[in-house]
């Protein structure tokens, strides 16, 4: 993993925080973002997205059993890239106009 940039304050513990990505494919960033998190001792700690596979929310929930995962769908499953099926395209490509 490489980590580009994190900062926070310094009084963690005495927040809620909530963890926000478009999309939970494999699971395998947000697992990452929340692990990193969890080192700052939040008060209480959410995850939201609007899409999710099946495969990334397993991946998730072994992972951090304890934190919440919203979602407004769940799609059909992953392809043999790692993409949701039938899902939403790139969301960075949708966002930044890259494809």
């Amino acid at each position: 993993m490489i980590e580009y940039y994190f900062k926070l304050p310094h009084d963690t513990e005495d927040r809620d925080m909530i963890v926000v990505d478009p999309m939970l494919a494999t699971g395998n960033s947000a697992i990452a973002a929340v692990h990193r998190l969890k080192d700052a001792a939040p008060r209480s700690l959410k995850f939201v997205c609007l899409l999710a596979a099946p495969e990334g929310l397993e991946n998730f929930r072994t992972h951090h059993p304890d934190v919440p995962v919203y979602t407004a769908a769940i799609d059909e499953k992953l392809d043999e890239h790692g993409y949701i099926i039938p899902g939403l395209g790139d969301a960075g490509d949708r966002l930044f106009g890259t494809k």
